[in-house]
C-alpha cells in the first residue's frame, strides 16, 4: 500500500510556475476551503417541505402502482401475459430514464428545477390515469355475464400509454434527485451538518416504509372495494399537495448550482484514451518516467481525491501530458485529449461496479413477481378475513414490508454488534455479503412460491368450483413473501449503501440512478421470460405455462425457472464479488471502528 502511494505521488502533474504547494493552498489566507465552502444551509428548516413533498409523492405513485395489475385485468380486460408485459415494460422504462434525469439535473438545471418540473409531469400522469376509470369512453365496457369481455381499442390503449409516459417522465426527475436534494440542505463540512445528513436518511427511509404500508393497504382497499376513480383520485390530489408544499419551501432551500455531468467526463476519458492508444505506459516500477495530469480539486469540493490505480491501465493513457496540453496556470487546454487522474478513477469506479450491478438483475426479477403473478395467484384463493372482509390482492406485499420493518431494527441493534465482535468488519459483514445473502433468499422465495402454487393449483382442480377459486387461504402466500422481505432487506438496502459508498461523492445522482437501472433490467428480463414461455411452452393438448387461466397453466414451473436462474446468478455473483476491491478499507479494534489511514493494522474488506 505504501509503495502505491509513493508511485502515485511521483506521477502527478508538476506545480504551476507560482510554486504554491497543495498544503499551502489548503491552509493559507482567506481562500481556504473551510471558509470558501461554509454556507448557511436550509438544514432542518427545509425538511418539512422536502420530506413532505417526497412523502406525498411516494404515497401517490406507490398507491397507484400497487394494485395496477388488477386494474389492467379487471378494468382493461387484458389477459395475464399482456398485463404483465405492460407492467414490466413500463417499469423498465421508468427505472431506466432516471439516468437521463440525473444528466439534465447535474449538467443544466439543478436538482430543484428537475424535481419541480418532474412533479408536474407526474401529476399530469396521475390525472390522465384517473380519467380512465372515470370516463366510460376511455376504458372497455364492463363484462356481461355469459359474454366474452371486450378488449381495449387503440385509442384507449393510447390514452393509457400517455398517462404511463407522463409518470415515467416524472420519475426520471424525482428518483435520482430526491435524496441528493435533501442532502444538499445540510453542510457536510460541519459536524452538525453530517449529523443532519445521517438523521435525514433515517427519516427518509422511515417515512418511505410508512408510505408503503399505507399505500398497499388503505389506498389499495379503496381501489379494490370502493371505487377505482376514488382510488386513483386520492393519489392525484396527494401529488398536487406535494407540488404545492415543495414550492412553498423555495426560499428556505439551499439551491446547489449544476456542476456539470459526470457522463460528459466519462466520454472525455474514453475519447482521450483512444486518441492516445498508441502511447506506451511505463512499467509500474518506472512510473516516475511519465508525467500524469493530476490537478488540485476545485475549491469548495467535497470530493475526496482518488489515487491512480493500475486496474484498467489502458485508461491511464488519457492522463499522459503531451506538449501544449497544459497552460501556464496548470489548466488543461483540451478536455477531449487530456483528462485528470480523478476523472479516470471515477470511470474505473463505474467499470468495476458493473459486474456487481448485473448480478442484481435476476434477484430483482424474482422480486418483481410480487406485483404480477403473485396477484394472479391471490385472485384464485380464499381472501376472506372474517365473514365480511376480503384482503385486496395488491395489499399482500405489505407482508414483505412488515418483514423488513421488523427485521432491520433487530439486525442493526442485535445481530450487527455480535457479528462485528466475531468478524472485526464494520457492519458485521461486508456489503457484498449482504447482497449475496439477499440473492440466496430470493432463490428460496421462488422455490417456496413454486411449491405453494402447485398446492393451490391441485386444490383448485380437485374442487373444480365455477369461479376457479381454490379453497386455500391466501395467507399460504405469506412464507414466500416473508422470504422475499428478507431478500429485500439484505439485497436492496445492501445495493443502495454499496453504490453510495463505492461511488465518488460527486456521483450520488448516478449511484441512485444505477439502482433504478437494476430494477429496469429486471423488468425487461421478466418481460422477455414471460413472452418466451408464453410462445414456446405448452403443446400436445396442453396450454402454455402462463395461459390466462392459471388453473390450467403452470406458474409453478415459471417460479422454478427463476429459482434455477437465481442459482446460476449466485455462482456468478460469488465469482465477481471475490475479485472486487473496495474503495475504502476499515479497521476494528476492541473499542471502535477506525477509518482508513489510521496507524493500526489494515484489514482488506473483500468478499
Amino acid at each position: 500500500m505504501e509503495d502505491k502511494k509513493n508511485n502515485n505521488s511521483s506521477m502527478s502533474f508538476p506545480l504551476p510556475e507560482n510554486g504554491v504547494s497543495d498544503e499551502e493552498k489548503q491552509t493559507s489566507g482567506s481562500d481556504s476551503p473551510a471558509k470558501t465552502r461554509r454556507r448557511k444551509p436550509g438544514g432542518w428548516r427545509a425538511m418539512p417541505y422536502v420530506l413532505g413533498n417526497e412523502t406525498f409523492e411516494r404515497l401517490a405513485s406507490i398507491g397507484l402502482i400497487a394494485n395496477f395489475m388488477q386494474f389492467l385485468l379487471q378494468v382493461f380486460h387484458l389477459d395475464q401475459v399482456s398485463a404483465s408485459n405492460v407492467l414490466n415494460i413500463w417499469s423498465g422504462v421508468t427505472n431506466f430514464i432516471p439516468l437521463i434525469g440525473a444528466f439534465i439535473s447535474d449538467a443544466y438545471i439543478g436538482r430543484f428545477w428537475t424535481i419541480a418540473s418532474a412533479s408536474i409531469f407526474e401529476m399530469m400522469g396521475m390525472l390522465t390515469l384517473t380519467m380512465i376509470p372515470w370516463l366510460p369512453k376511455l376504458h372497455p365496457p364492463p363484462c356481461k355475464l355469459g359474454q366474452q369481455c371486450k378488449k381495449p381499442n387503440k385509442s384507449q390503449m393510447g390514452f393509457l400509454v400517455m398517462g404511463l409516459g407522463f409518470l415515467s417522465i416524472g420519475s426520471a426527475g424525482i428518483r435520482p434527485c430526491s435524496i441528493p436534494f435533501g442532502v444538499d440542505q445540510f453542510d457536510s463540512t460541519t459536524d452538525e451538518g453530517r449529523k443532519g445528513i445521517a438523521s435525514f436518511f433515517n427519516w427518509y427511509y422511515t417515512s418511505f416504509t410508512l408510505v408503503l404500508i399505507i399505500a398497499v393497504t388503505l389506498v389499495v382497499y379503496i381501489q379494490d372495494s370502493v371505487s377505482w376513480v376514488l382510488g386513483f383520485g386520492i393519489p392525484t390530489i396527494l401529488i398536487f399537495l406535494s407540488i404545492v408544499l415543495f414550492f412553498i419551501g423555495t426560499k428556505v432551500y439551499v439551491h446547489v448550482k449544476p456542476q456539470g455531468s459526470v457522463f460528459s467526463s466519462f466520454i472525455q476519458v474514453f475519447v482521450a484514451s483512444y486518441k492516445k492508444r498508441n502511447l506506451k505506459l511505463p512499467d509500474e516500477r518506472e512510473s516516475n518516467v511519465t508525467v500524469f495530469y493530476d490537478p488540485l480539486l476545485p475549491q469548495g469540493s467535497i470530493v475526496n481525491k482518488l489515487p491512480l490505480t493500475h486496474k484498467h491501465r489502458w485508461l491511464n493513457k488519457a492522463a499522459i501530458v503531451m506538449k501544449d496540453e497544459v497552460n501556464r496556470d496548470g489548466d488543461c487546454t483540451n478536455k477531449w485529449r487530456l483528462c485528470s487522474i480523478q476523472q479516470i478513477e471515477e470511470v474505473k469506479c463505474v467499470l468495476k461496479i458493473i459486474p456487481i450491478w448485473s448480478a442484481g438483475v435476476i434477484c430483482f426479477t424474482a422480486m418483481a413477481q410480487q406485483g404480477t403473478f403473485t396477484i394472479s395467484q391471490a385472485l384464485k384463493m380464499d381472501r376472506h378475513l372474517g365473514p365480511n372482509f376480503q384482503i385486496p390482492p395488491g395489499s399482500l406485499s405489505v407482508i414483505s414490508m412488515i418483514t423488513v420493518g421488523i427485521w432491520l431494527p433487530v439486525y442493526d441493534r442485535l445481530i450487527v454488534p455480535s457479528l462485528t465482535k466475531v468478524t472485526r468488519i464494520e457492519g458485521g459483514i461486508t456489503l457484498l455479503h449482504r447482497i449475496g445473502i439477499g440473492i440466496a433468499f430470493s432463490i428460496l422465495s421462488m422455490v417456496v412460491a413454486g411449491i405453494t402454487e402447485k398446492m393451490r393449483r391441485n386444490s383448485a382442480i380437485t374442487h373444480n368450483s365455477p369461479d376457479g377459486i381454490a379453497p386455500v387461504t391466501v395467507m399460504r402466500l405469506a412464507p414466500q413473501l416473508v422470504l422475499m422481505g428478507f431478500a429485500e432487506a439484505f439485497n436492496i438496502l445492501g445495493q443502495i449503501e454499496f453504490y453510495n459508498k463505492e461511488f465518488p461523492e460527486n456521483m450520488s445522482s448516478v449511484a441512485n440512478s444505477l439502482f433504478s437501472c437494476t430494477v429496469a433490467g429486471a423488468s425487461y428480463l421478466s418481460s422477455l421470460l414471460v413472452n418466451v414461455l408464453h410462445n414456446t411452452t405448452g403443446g400436445n393438448g396442453h396450454l402454455d405455462w402462463l395461459t390466462n387461466d392459471i388453473n390450467k397453466g403452470r406458474i409453478d414451473y415459471y417460479y422454478y425457472l427463476i429459482a434455477g436462474l437465481g442459482v446460476l446468478n449466485l455462482f456468478y455473483f460469488l465469482y465477481v464479488a471475490s475479485r472486487y476491491e473496495y474503495k475504502t478499507r476499515v479497521v476494528i479494534d476492541d473499542d471502535r471502528i477506525k477509518g482508513y489511514g489510521d496507524d493500526h493494522e489494515l484489514h482488506d474488506m473483500k468478499y
